[in-house]
Parts: structure tokens; sequence; C-alpha cells
């Protein structure tokens, strides 16, 4: 059985249009979080920048090869601190300068970069009160999920909008993730109702830890996210929760009962993935305006 006790933490930011300004408080946030104990760090999508899309397009870095000034800037913190970062969504560049992937990134803490995941599910929503976003039109969708291993566990990545696809979860469940991600810039609208519930059942389903950090508060050109990171253990129990305003919330991640829900409740080792079919393709009216 697996006795290790993981201390994670998620941190709330409220990103604004100044890249310096935001990674300082990221650097602040951070290191408040490693004294409190936390060996595994996670920060919000957009940590770097809430803004135009045009601005995030600007600020777009490499991660093959030598790191841009945002990246450089997590692994030396990682490293300085001897602490896994999982940080965002930030802007990854690709050949089309127009549409970069919006990609979480994982640092080791020998400030290594251990893993990246690209955004699999694009926010082209309505939400309501009137706010329409459209990610597909100014970034790359990912394609493949990913699993990384850190300080000896084994981490799903995602981002946002993701925990509302739950065969994403599973996959990452079944490949042996044990500690979910999912840092959001989930917005005030769909999170008060959404949010808690979504994280929530993600636990549940996968028997896994959920670490969520989330922007919090408003932000231009029209954001309005709703804070309330938190992390839930995999029997859907939130072990914390965020205030409003920018700070960390941090709890201790028993792996070993993480092993006593798996074996108790064996809904993972009950799967029956021969008597599973995907339907016929759906074809669902997507909005002509989308």
């Amino acid at each position: 059985m697996n006795e290790t006790i993981l201390t994670a933490a998620a941190v709330q930011l409220s990103s604004q249009e100044d890249v310096d300004k935001n990674m300082e408080r990221v650097r602040a946030l951070v290191t408040e979080a490693r004294r409190a104990g936390a060996t595994l760090v996670t920060l919000p999508e957009n940590f770097a920048l809430m803004g135009e899309e045009e601005d995030k397009r600007a600020i777009a870095e490499p991660l093959d090869g030598a790191l841009g000034p945002i990246g450089k800037e997590l692994s030396r913190l990682a490293k300085e601190l001897e602490i896994a970062i999982v940080a965002g969504g930030f802007p990854e560049r690709t050949s089309d300068p127009r549409r970069p992937y919006n990609t979480s990134v994982l640092f080791d803490r020998t400030g290594a970069l251990a893993s990246r995941y690209r955004k699999i599910h694009l926010f082209d929503v309505d939400v309501p009160g009137g706010q329409t976003y459209r990610e597909s039109h100014s970034t790359t969708e990912g394609e493949e999920p990913v699993v990384a291993r850190v300080a000896g566990v084994d981490v799903g990545m995602t981002v946002c909008y993701d925990v509302r696809f739950p065969e994403l979860y599973r996959i990452l469940a079944v490949r042996g993730a044990t500690v979910l991600s999912v840092p959001s810039a989930f917005t005030f609208e769909t999170g008060k109702d959404h949010w808690e519930v979504l994280l929530r059942a993600r636990a549940i389903e996968s028997q896994a830890f959920v670490i969520a950090p989330n922007q919090v508060g408003e932000a231009p050109p029209q954001y309005d996210s709703y804070g309330h990171s938190m992390l839930v253990d995999p029997w859907g129990t939130v072990l914390a929760v965020a205030p409003d305003g920018e700070c960390f919330v941090a709890a201790d991640l028993d792996l070993s009962e993480e092993d006593r829900v798996r074996s108790t409740l064996p809904s993972l080792a009950n799967r029956r993935p021969g008597a599973y079919r995907w339907p016929e393709e759906a074809h669902l009216e997507v909005p002509s305006h989308a």
C-alpha cells in the first residue's frame, strides 16, 4: 500500500494584462506555498496574462529547446524551491503564430520541463449573462491526453473546460493517474453552479485527488472568474477551498486513502470495456455564429 503523503497547493490569482506583475505574484505565492510545506504547487490557466487574444499571442513561447522568459522563471522557481510546479495554460508557440496552443507545463524539482499538456477542449461557449467566448478562433487544440510522473506520483494533466468531458478523465485514470490537475479561468456565471459539482464528480468517478487552481475576479477584456480554488479527495470530499482574492490553499494528500477507496469501492476495476460501444456520431447542432 502506498503511504506517501503529498502536500499540494493550488494558487489563486487575479491575473491582469501586465505579465511582469503577474509573474511577481506567482513568485510570491509559490514561495509562500513552499514555506507552508507544499512540494507540488499548481497555477491557474492564464497565470501569466489575462487579456486580449492578440496580447496572449505576443507572449507565446517555445517549449522545444530553449525556454522563453516565462518558462525559464518557472524552471528557476521549481529548482530553487525544490518543488514540482504545474502551471497554466499559457500560450505555447506553434507554426501558426495566430493560434498558439493553450499548454499546461510541469516542471520537476530539478527545474526540468518534465511534461506538457496541450488543452484538447477549447472554450466555444455563450455564457449566461451575454458573454461569448470562441477560444478556437485564436488557439490550436491539443490531441493527446497526458499522464506525467513526478515525485513518484502520476499526474493527469487537464485545463479548465476539459473538466466537462468525463471521457478524458476516465482515460487518465485508466492510464494510472492518481492526481488530476485542473488549472482554470472558470467563469463566475458557470462556476457558481458547476465548479464544485464538476470537480467532485471527476474526483469520485476517477477515484483520484483533484487539484484545481482558478483565476478570481475581473480582468480585461471581459473576464470574470469564479475563484474558489480547491483540492478534492478520491471520495469527493473537499479538502480545502480558497476565499475570495489572491491566495493559495494547501492540503496533505494521503495516497494510502486513495488505495483504500479503490480497493473497497472498486469501480475502476469493475469496468467492462468490452461491453462499451461508442454510439454513431451524434449530429448535434452547433450555433451558426460559432
